[in-house]
């Protein structure tokens, strides 16, 4: 008998309970509408067209470079109690999402295991899709962390604004492409926010926060294993669709178009994000060093003058 027969464990509540009829709950008081009634459909969801996307990425452009040149002249302005809620809404529904994709994620695994649930048609559930959505409409909520950056007067990096408003583009992509494989980028990256939005929750309250390196040691993690599964499931399915005398491991489902932008912009965050890395925190070490260097030329100094005034009056 295994560990997990032996804990009695039961896939379907792997938390000890059913979360997500408390969630089917909340949805129809909110919406009027049951969650099991949801279908990402295109020109009939909210946000689910391409020139809506297109529409939301120019306007976020738009106030944030405009938005700069108009704080040039005025004093940085901080909004530290709606920063602070903002990022702590951020932790809880980010907590939220990922609990609950977890929840629908366990049994799939557990009884088909893992190339069924990031390869099989049927591993792309409605329950799932509901949450991927709300995962997308979050993105758009996510963009006003730009917005606090601006107010407050502090530098927009490309990396920020690049990731920021391609992720949006990138979750579009794969709800349109209802690619299986969408909940590993998607789990790992909501485990990464739960911890960045409650750090920038801490450190706006003045806390001071050892572990924001290994934030960022984290999203490259994360873009790695990312990068593994969608690498390998967009590999067997072209294999097996186009040469099938090449190794492949079946079909995969998704649109070829939504594996390969989801390849192509997950591999340039792998780059952007170990650049990032490399930049930030070998200038910490440099200056760093530099402190230390000059914090013993001063200690050295009246030794040295000592010693040449010593040697004057011979």
């Amino acid at each position: 008998m295994s560990l997990i027969q032996q804990l009695d464990f039961k896939p379907e509540t792997p938390f000890g309970m059913p979360l997500y009829p408390y969630f089917e709950k909340a949805y129809e008081t909110v919406t009027g509408q049951p969650a099991s009634a949801f279908e990402f459909t295109s020109g009939v969801t909210p946000l689910s067209t391409v020139q809506e996307v297109v529409t939301t990425c120019v306007t976020y452009f738009v106030v944030i470079f405009g938005g700069q040149y108009l704080m040039k002249n005025l004093p940085a302005q901080r909004f530290q109690a709606l920063f602070q809620l903002h990022n702590l809404l951020l932790t809880l529904v980010s907590g939220a999402l990922l609990v609950l994709m977890i929840e629908q994620l366990a049994p799939i695994l557990y009884k088909h295991g893992l190339l069924y649930a990031v390869c099989a048609q049927d591993a792309w559930t409605q329950p799932l899709e509901l949450l991927y959505y709300l995962n997308y409409l979050v993105k758009y909520w996510e963009l006003f962390d730009t917005v606090f950056l601006v107010v407050k007067k502090k530098k927009l990096e490309f990396l920020h604004y690049y990731h920021h408003s391609l992720t949006m583009v990138l979750c579009f992509s794969q709800l349109g492409g209802k690619t299986s494989v969408s909940w590993v980028p998607i789990t790992l990256n909501l485990t990464v926010h739960v911890l960045m939005y409650y750090y920038y929750f801490r450190t706006a309250a003045g806390a001071k926060i050892w572990w924001k390196r290994y934030l960022t040691t984290m999203q490259i993690t994360q873009f790695i294993i990312d990068l593994f599964a969608v690498y390998f499931c967009t590999y067997t399915y072209f294999a097996y669709t186009y040469w099938p005398h090449l190794p492949n491991m079946g079909s995969c489902a998704g649109t070829e178009t939504s594996a390969l932008f989801g390849c192509g912009l997950l591999s340039s965050y792998l780059f952007l994000f170990i650049n990032f890395y490399r930049m930030t925190y070998q200038k910490t070490k440099k200056a760093i060093k530099k402190g230390i260097q000059q914090t013993a030329a001063a200690a050295h100094a009246p030794r040295a003058r000592r010693f040449n005034d010593t040697i004057s009056s011979l």
